[in-house]
């Protein structure tokens, strides 16, 4: 079975496209389905069966919403700084890396407890 994560990536401007990604494939899309499709038309028919996750990004026990919001408000900061040729102080630089990497171990904590669901 071939899983297909599908997550929202929004830009600079708020915007948000799609990033389907099986494996070492991957493709973009404005809609979760756009990317979807066009992830699928680069299978071949061994990875006919599809498991798809869609990311939701709210809040949840392994990453809260207080995170969510002090990550968001440091991006805004980041990109602020980036725009004018400047960069964050170093302390809220490391903050924000820590909240990166906490992100990334959560989306880790939540695909490992979607695959000991599918086991059952």
């Amino acid at each position: 079975m071939t899983r297909v994560a599908i997550l929202p990536v929004p830009d600079e401007r708020g915007d948000v496209s799609y990033c389907a990604v099986a494996g070492d494939k991957h493709s973009r899309g404005n809609t979760a389905g756009e990317a979807l499709d066009a992830l699928t038309a680069q299978f071949s028919e061994e990875e006919g069966d599809v498991l798809v996750v869609v990311q939701n990004l709210r809040a949840d026990r392994f990453f809260r919403a207080r995170q969510q919001q002090r990550l968001a408000d440091l991006m805004s900061q980041w990109r602020k700084a980036r725009d004018q040729g400047g960069a964050l102080p170093k302390e809220e630089q490391t903050e924000l890396l820590a909240l990166v990497e906490a992100e990334v171990r959560a989306a880790g904590a939540r695909a490992a407890e979607m695959a000991d669901e599918a086991g059952r």
